[in-house]
């Protein structure tokens, strides 16, 4: 199943973030295929930025990001993270899996599909970026 943007909205993303993620790909064989072409079609159609120059309501990686379901107004949040930082909490969510490929760059009020877990599809919207590691002044974390 693949999980996309609806109508593809712009993305920014940290030109820091972007060397992490390329070198992730470049060194994990083990990336699945389609994984790995999503999220190079994200990292080639972005914007990129300095991370001191990261507008504060963008989903950067080690974001801390506030989703509610838009049919039923439930929210959530979770940590867009590398594989390595991935935890059983679950309040995380890996860059190499197919959402969190997704939400890579975007924006408070950006729409995304999600999986609802019984086959279904959820759209779902960021609310808010709660903690974004460039507006804390972590620039090269």
């Amino acid at each position: 199943m693949e999980f996309i943007v609806k109508t593809q909205p712009d993305i920014i993303i940290s030109e820091l973030d972007h060397a992490r993620i390329e070198s992730l790909l470049e060194s994990s064989a083990s990336v699945p295929f389609n994984i790995r072409d999503a999220l190079e079609t994200e990292l080639d159609r972005a914007e990129l930025v300095a991370p001191e120059n990261m507008p504060t309501n963008v989903v950067t990686m080690n974001s801390q990001v506030k989703f509610s379901v838009i049919s039923t107004g439930a929210t959530f949040s979770l940590k867009l993270v590398y594989p390595k930082d991935m935890d059983d909490s679950g309040r995380t969510i890996s860059i190499l899996a197919p959402v969190g490929s997704a939400m890579l760059g975007l924006k408070e009020g950006d729409e995304i599909n999600w999986p609802d877990g019984k086959g279904g599809i959820l759209q779902v919207r960021i609310e808010a970026v709660e903690f974004q590691p460039e507006r804390a002044g972590e620039l090269h974390r």
